[in-house]
């Protein structure tokens, strides 16, 4: 049962991955502003990329 939940959840986690890095969303973070003087574009994307990790890492870690 907990094995079959945590398929879920890995899947639901690859799904959400694939839509955050996916045109649409993207387009929201492509403007002309900047994030203690960095640009918010890629500062977005390396946010976002270290959130998934950690989701990942904690449903891994949490598994028995």
């Amino acid at each position: 049962m907990r094995a079959r939940l945590l398929h879920q959840r890995l899947g639901a986690l690859s799904v959400a991955a694939l839509l955050l890095f996916n045109f649409p969303l993207l387009a929201l973070w492509d403007r002309d502003a900047f994030v203690f003087g960095l640009p918010l574009f890629p500062v977005a994307l390396f946010i976002v990329w270290g959130l998934l990790i950690g989701i990942l890492a904690w449903l891994m870690e949490r598994s028995e």
